[in-house]
């Protein structure tokens, strides 16, 4: 998977689910997509927040992207945007102070970074699962698409690959299977809580899962994923 920030509740499914999560950072940054923004609950509507980038080529991978100039200025910005919308949160003494420290982390490149957010969350989360920076594999780092996936997981021994459930129509079973890899997708899963007395908005950002619920439901709902295999 590429870095997200701050993601929702099914890109830790897919880490609880696996036994080593290759977490890519020699791919290109695409736009526009979760590598830098997530949503959160403001005053009753879901609304972006957006980690600022220098201006840089379109071509940069993710590890070659830095966070702007103006990053130390807008850090607080963001803190201060996640203690307004959540401060009367029941779970906000709780979470606030981890998302502080990530907020507050001190390093201006891209994926360090984001790295930093997930690995502080799997800690927190108590996930077992492993969690890999992809170029630190080695293998044909130019080789794209399938062809790398596949790669990886016969250098690190994989028998069975999971993918997002998005992945469906991306990746051919048949190559899987002539290479003894079992293919599944996983569907994540979401369930409903109280968010104030707003109408329900799911799937934002795990600031909001941890405002609204004990580290403990999330521990459960993590489990909640199901998986297909897609054969044909």
């Amino acid at each position: 998977m590429q870095p997200y920030f701050l993601p929702y509740i099914g890109y830790f499914q897919l880490i609880n689910a696996v036994d080593k999560f290759v977490i890519y950072d020699n791919v290109k940054f695409t736009k526009k997509g979760w590598i830098n923004r997530n949503r959160i609950l403001v005053n009753g509507k879901d609304e972006f927040i957006t980690l600022p980038l220098k201006k840089d080529s379109d071509f940069l991978n993710i590890n070659d992207r830095s966070l702007a100039n103006t990053w130390k200025q807008e850090r607080k910005k963001i803190i201060n945007r996640i203690t307004e919308s959540y401060r009367k949160a029941p779970f906000f003494s709780e979470a606030y102070p981890l998302f502080e420290k990530i907020i507050m982390y001190n390093n201006e490149n891209l994926f360090n970074f984001i790295l930093n957010s997930v690995l502080t969350l799997v800690n927190y989360l108590r996930l077992n699962s492993q969690v890999i920076v992809s170029s630190s594999i080695p293998i044909n780092h130019q080789l794209k698409g399938e062809d790398k996936v596949i790669s990886i997981c016969k250098n690190q021994k994989a028998s069975i690959f999971i993918n997002p459930i998005g992945g469906c129509k991306l990746y051919d079973q048949a190559n899987f299977r002539k290479n003894d890899i079992k293919l599944l997708f996983l569907e994540p899963s979401l369930q409903k809580y109280r968010q104030y007395q707003n109408d329900f908005i799911p799937w934002l950002s795990i600031i909001d899962l941890l405002m609204f619920n004990p580290v403990s439901k999330i521990k459960t709902s993590l489990n909640l994923a199901s998986f297909l295999d897609n054969e044909k």
